[in-house]
């Protein structure tokens, strides 16, 4: 068995919360290879999705292992102290903790990790987010899952046919619930379909009960009690074979679909799939982006990266990208381009409302 794990954290911005500083990726290479030369790690990638860190590893400690959790802590730790001493922006932001207490969940970083058997061949696809919630993959994760007009091998492919089930979060009361498609896709819409408070967190193989992919759910400022940043999610999916070939795990993205973050995690602006070299928010501390980085698995080790999204058939996505970004930034303060209130109430709602609850009189 190998374990994936994929964990992140905003831990200094440059320029404001637009990019990595590349200080930053060079001692997470340092500790990541330190890591792997002393046994814990059969290999890693370390990137960056906009002003978030990455860090891809395999091994054989199985998911939520404590010194794998340490690692990446420590890790997130050390690099800290260069954003602190080049006074990058937000320097630890998403490291709630000032000491590492056993399990790096609950903690800041985002983590996406799955266990399995390796296959004969074994494609991946790991995406990244920046400026947007956990929430943004469920329209992706549907689509790639449970929309036979984005996969065709639902209908056509005997090793899929038989759906996937989904196992779905409820952020806020942490609670999860488990729903199979094709049957209940009506009742799992009315959940997926309120990505601010329901999220997917896995998705697997019915038949076989393998997992097909796995995503972060963890929200910031439900762990911090306010506004600390975005979650920037990352998720994992498995490719070929019973799940959806590679294309149809790319798909979904050519619709830049809106999801909430972008300017201090408090308004709606479409996610932008983009190469990684153009994973730099700066409009308006956006649009979102996402990346997506392909990978085959080797007995543990990760042959790769592709650059998914560095390809001209998703010009037509970053354009109309562009196009409802404008549109909605024309909105200004006003809904729909800013959170509905009750997901204000990180930022200034609480304060304000505060100040002026004496002056609301009956009607």
């Amino acid at each position: 068995m190998v374990t994936l794990s994929v964990i992140k954290a905003d831990i200094g911005g440059y320029v404001g919360h637009s990019s990595m500083h590349p200080d930053l990726m060079t001692k997470g290479n340092e500790c990541m290879a330190k890591a792997k030369k002393d046994g814990m790690l059969i290999d890693y990638h370390v990137t960056k999705c906009g002003d978030d860190l990455q860090l891809i590893m395999t091994h054989t400690l199985g998911e939520e292992n404590d010194k794998i959790n340490k690692l990446a802590w420590d890790t997130f730790i050390d690099c800290t102290e260069i954003a602190k001493q080049l006074k990058l922006y937000g320097a630890g932001q998403d490291l709630l903790s000032d000491s590492y207490s056993g399990n790096i969940k609950g903690m800041g970083p985002g983590v996406a990790e799955m266990e399995f058997e390796e296959r004969v061949a074994e494609p991946i696809i790991i995406y990244m987010a920046d400026k947007t919630s956990s929430g943004a993959w469920n329209m992706p994760l549907y689509k790639m899952f449970a929309d036979p007009f984005n996969t065709i091998g639902l209908v056509i492919s005997e090793k899929m046919h038989q759906g996937y089930t989904f196992e779905i979060h409820d952020v806020k009361e942490s609670k999860k619930i488990m729903l199979s498609s094709p049957e209940e896709i009506y009742d799992m819409l009315v959940f997926m379909g309120a990505p601010s408070r329901y999220a997917v967190k896995a998705v697997y193989h019915r038949p076989s009960g393998e997992i097909a992919a796995v995503s972060s759910t963890q929200k910031l400022s439900l762990i911090a009690g306010k506004y600390v940043g975005k979650d920037d999610p990352v998720c994992i999916v498995r490719c070929q074979g019973q799940f959806p070939a590679v294309g149809e795990v790319l798909e979904p993205f050519a619709f830049p679909a809106l999801v909430e973050g972008w300017m201090r995690g408090s308004h709606h602006g479409p996610l932008m799939p983009v190469a990684l070299a153009d994973a730099n928010p700066s409009r308006f501390d956006g649009p979102p982006r996402v990346i997506a980085a392909g990978f085959q698995l080797a007995e543990g080790k990760l042959v790769g990266p592709v650059d998914m999204f560095d390809d001209p058939s998703f010009d037509p996505a970053r354009e109309q990208a562009n196009v409802a970004g404008e549109y909605m930034r024309r909105h200004g303060p006003f809904e729909p381009h800013r959170l509905p209130l009750e997901e204000m109430e990180y930022t200034t709602m609480p304060s304000v409302s505060k100040k002026l609850e004496g002056r609301f009189k009956d009607i």
